[in-house]
């Protein structure tokens, strides 16, 4: 016993001699954090983290693994800068104290209310309900963490906890500051005003153009419009000119950038700009004057960009029209000819989106030649009742005429980037690199099994090569290996970033890229709009704009991927929900993923995902093989893998993890 006691006072000597560095402390969720330093990114260990917080300035101690020559991992030593100051939660009474449960799980602590503390009774707060929580004394190692209620923002019958329990655990803004309100009402149209104003802006309000969006969309910050012309067609795309009415740091720029982009959950939107601006003066509402910027781009009758030129514009919307509205018409059901799908749009309109519709289908024949890799991927959206109750899932797939907006924007944003990349301004620019080779070649096994490779050279593969890629996407539609094809492809790519200088887009086979079709929800696109205004006025980039852009480009970058991330978190949540009241229903899917703990199965007729557990294939013991991503059963030789079709029951659901487990039917 003295020996092991040496021996641990030996250890706690050794560790506290360690030296220590500065750096942010990320959590991505509940176990899962990383500590970012000059000296890199490091892992914390399992009970590393102590008393430290999402994004507090730590002190840390980089310990090696035992057993282990890569990276060593973090322990939290001292807290130098706390990040949170406060964060929603539920509160409940625990005579005689209060407490208060993050609904950010990744805060880790549970907070009390001292029993002097007067706020829960001024707020009028009783037990169950969600608040918001002022934080008064932080946790250590030997006590609680102390709070204050600041404000009682409901019931769990008033809210959904779940999804506010999502856009707590993201960090998304969702209420606008009085300030930035202030600011947003005092904006108005006056297109006549600026008519008058600013020579360079033209009037299009007698020019053709309509707005297609889906049915439930509210802000409208594009539209198009297309005319035959002699050398081919002369096709407009029309952006809501949001940087007319947000300049560079005012009030709802700096709430803009701190956002950088609207959040789309499966019961509302958190929105980048206050309502007032996305849903009413920016917004291209139909018969309603509104600024814009439009691109105005000639295309011959192969679809070829012959030139494009940009402009501060004023238009009027004819119509607002929905996906389904123009599939409607471009694909009757039964085959005749219509002249609308509704009796208000003119004839010049109709005649306007097939012309439009053809210019997509030539341009997707551009792309294709050019070397864009197109990938088949399917969404799956739940549609809530007015209680916020899943009534339904619904499949997204392109058609007619979502391929008609898409490529038109695809083409605007081709053409804007490259009038900036050509004068090398720097803008946020949209980049997508090639993936490497070491990604590629561990698809090879993959697709050599599948018989994917035949006809095409595994060398022009693994050098992404974008007609290799395209031919094994093409050789595996409509067969088995087709969605096993496009996970391991889809898996091999790099994620697409804003950069403040121009690096192609790989994917789209486009020599520059940039967003500038959304400016209404997206930062990047607001600024690319000031740099292309800057453009055409022969201005430079004021020196702060230059000094900030990379890292708002950074930013732009990471926060789109918690979007993302929180868009994809309610959508599950939600469905595990609906899921929940069909247990033991029998489904039709396919495996779309595979695991050491299952393989995840796509349901045919939602779309929705859950896991198929490794225990449910059967009683013998399964190897999973990641090279080939299959899962093979080491008596019978069985053989799982993505492609396989299944019969499955709906087991379990965990809503709160935006969980559905299978078992064979």
């Amino acid at each position: 016993m003295a020996h092991r006691g040496r021996r641990q006072d030996h250890r706690r000597k050794t560790r506290a001699r360690r030296p220590t560095v500065q750096g942010t402390l990320r959590i991505e969720r509940p176990g899962h954090a990383h500590v970012h330093t000059a000296e890199g990114t490091f892992a914390v260990a399992r009970r590393g983290l102590r008393e430290g917080m999402n994004g507090d300035e730590v002190l840390v101690s980089l310990v090696p693994m035992h057993g282990h020559r890569g990276d060593p991992v973090a322990y939290v030593q001292s807290v130098v800068q706390r990040a949170c100051t406060g964060f929603v939660g539920t509160y409940a009474e625990e005579d005689p104290l209060g407490v208060v449960v993050p609904l950010d799980a990744r805060i880790g602590h549970d907070f009390f209310v001292l029993p002097e503390d007067k706020s829960p009774r001024a707020c009028g707060v009783r037990t169950g309900d969600v608040v918001r929580a002022r934080v008064v004394e932080y946790p250590t190692r030997s006590s609680a963490g102390v709070v204050t209620i600041e404000q009682r923002l409901g019931s769990t019958t008033e809210l959904d906890v779940g999804v506010e329990a999502i856009i707590a655990s993201h960090g998304l803004a969702t209420e606008f500051s009085q300030r930035v309100l202030d600011v947003a009402e005092g904006a108005a149209v006056h297109v006549d005003e600026e008519l008058r104003r600013n020579p360079r802006r033209r009037d299009l309000r007698d020019v053709a153009c309509v707005t297609i969006d889906p049915a439930d969309a509210r802000d409208f910050d594009d539209a198009v419009g297309a005319r035959e012309v002699e050398s081919g067609f002369e096709l407009d795309v029309h952006i809501a000119d949001v940087s007319h009415y947000v300049a560079w740091g005012d009030a709802m720029d700096l709430e803009a950038r701190a956002r950088t982009c609207s959040v789309y959950l499966v019961d509302r939107v958190l929105p980048m700009l206050p309502e007032r601006l996305c849903n009413d003066v920016c917004s291209l509402r139909p018969a309603e004057d509104r600024l814009a910027m439009t691109v105005r781009m000639r295309l011959d009758e192969r679809g070829e960009v012959l030139g494009a030129e940009a402009f501060e514009s004023a238009i009027c919307s004819q119509a607002r029209l929905s996906y389904d509205e123009v599939d409607a018409m471009l694909c009757p059901r039964d085959g005749a000819e219509q002249s609308g799908t509704r009796d208000d749009l003119s004839q010049e309109v109709c005649d306007m989106l097939r012309l439009l519709d053809r210019i997509a289908q030539l341009r997707q024949v551009v792309r294709e030649r050019r070397g864009a890799v197109d990938f088949n991927t399917v969404e799956a959206k739940v549609r809530l009742d007015e209680d916020g109750r899943p009534v339904e899932i619904v499949r997204r797939e392109r058609t007619r005429a979502t391929s008609l907006v898409e490529e038109a924007m695809l083409v605007a944003n081709e053409c804007v980037a490259k009038m900036l990349a050509d004068r090398d301004v720097a803008a946020a620019y949209r980049v997508h690199e090639r993936p490497a080779p070491e990604d590629l070649l561990s698809c090879v096994p993959v697709l050599r099994e599948l018989d994917l490779l035949r006809g095409v050279g595994e060398e022009s593969f693994v050098a992404a090569e974008p007609s290799a890629l395209q031919a094994v996407l093409d050789a595996a539609r409509g067969t088995g290996g087709e969605v096993l094809a496009n996970s391991v492809l889809l898996r091999a790519q790099k994620r697409a970033i804003y950069a403040p200088h121009n690096e192609g887009h790989y994917a789209l086979g486009a020599s520059a890229y940039c967003h500038f079709t959304s400016p209404i929800r997206r930062y990047p696109d607001v600024l690319v709009h000031r740099a292309l205004k800057r453009v055409l006025t022969g201005e430079s980039a004021p020196v702060e704009v230059e000094r900030a852009l990379p890292q708002l480009c950074r930013t732009c970058s990471d926060l789109e991927r918690v979007a993302d991330e929180a868009a994809r978190d309610s959508q599950d949540y939600k469905m595990a929900e609906y899921y929940g009241e069909r247990i033991g229903a029998r489904c039709y899917g396919v495996v779309v993923g595979c695991e050491s703990f299952g393989l995840f199965v796509m349901l045919d007729d939602t779309g929705a995902e859950g896991l198929l557990p490794t225990r449910a294939l059967g009683d013998e013991w399964f190897v999973h093989d990641a090279e080939r991503m299959c899962l093979i059963g080491e008596s019978t030789g069985r053989v799982w893998r993505p492609g396989r079709r299944v019969v499955v029951r709906v087991a379990d659901v965990d809503p709160s993890r935006g969980r559905i487990d299978f078992a064979l039917a």
